[in-house]
């Protein structure tokens, strides 16, 4: 019997289902690949914002992600939403004895403008987890409260935001996703061992944005699960979430920030 490429995710629960564990499952399905989820935080929120977070005990949340790389043969792991300092360091630890290629989108503000997660938190991403994991897929505020700079307002600041995190942050690659910028175009830029490279896409005119994060790094995850190159495996990502929200402006899902649609490609 042939294997199949798993992806684990590590992120937060969104009930409403566009975003988080449940996003990222659609995503890793979408694309052909078996999804494994542990939980970090259960919220309270839906396409209007969130109004709860109550946070998975840090040992239990470790002992999710041993259950998995214990029995699963895992090809990639996405790490979301992690919510406390004390899931981050439990998380690191576990992490830190694994060769798989990691994927880290440090959810600290949802789409709707909730903050997620505390300052502590974020100071333990930065001295944890960003020197284990593959790439870190920041957007244009996260990469600059991680790197300790300016926001970039164009292009040529992403380029010199991606470099800037990965010198700070000891990271393998930084992809700087540029949405918060206007333009026509949506371009993310990629700063790895190899120089830097940028990723335009149409920019889609949709407020169905809801979960564009976690699916964006998901799909970054599975395709290196599927045994792509990072460079290659971005490109198909940014396929695929521009399919989703060109496809996901067309329908509603809630009364906000709906979500985008993850099964695109077989409708």
């Amino acid at each position: 019997m042939s294997p199949v490429p798993v992806v684990l995710s590590i992120a937060g629960s969104d009930p409403s289902g566009g975003a988080g564990i449940q996003a990222d499952l659609k995503t890793a399905s979408a694309l052909g690949v078996y999804g494994a989820a542990a939980l970090t935080a259960l919220t309270v929120q839906n396409t209007r914002g969130v109004s709860g977070i109550h946070a998975v005990p840090p040992e239990f949340v470790a002992a999710q992600v041993r259950a998995v790389l214990d029995d699963l043969e895992v090809g990639a792991v996405k790490i979301g939403m992690l919510g406390t300092a004390d899931v981050v360091a439990a998380v690191a630890e576990v992490l830190a004895t694994t060769d798989v290629p990691i994927v880290l989108d440090p959810v600290m503000v949802a789409t709707s403008g909730d903050r997620l997660v505390p300052e502590d938190a974020i100071r333990a991403l930065r001295t944890s987890l960003l020197p284990l994991v593959t790439v870190v897929t920041p957007n244009v505020p996260e990469a600059a409260v991680l790197a300790g700079a300016p926001e970039a307002t164009d292009a040529d600041g992403l380029e010199v935001a991606a470099r800037g995190l990965r010198v700070v942050g000891g990271t393998r690659a930084v992809l700087v996703k540029g949405g918060h910028l206007g333009g026509d175009e949506s371009i993310d830029v990629l700063a790895d061992e190899d120089g830097v490279r940028s990723y335009p896409a149409p920019r889609i005119d949709t407020p169905h944005t809801h979960g564009t994060g976690c699916s964006l790094s998901t799909a970054i995850a599975s395709h290196l699960a599927l045994g792509m190159p990072l460079r290659e495996a971005v490109g198909e990502a940014k396929e695929y979430l521009t399919g989703a929200l060109r496809s996901g402006a067309t329908y509603s899902v809630g009364q906000g920030n709906g979500p985008i649609d993850h099964l695109w490609r077989t409708r």
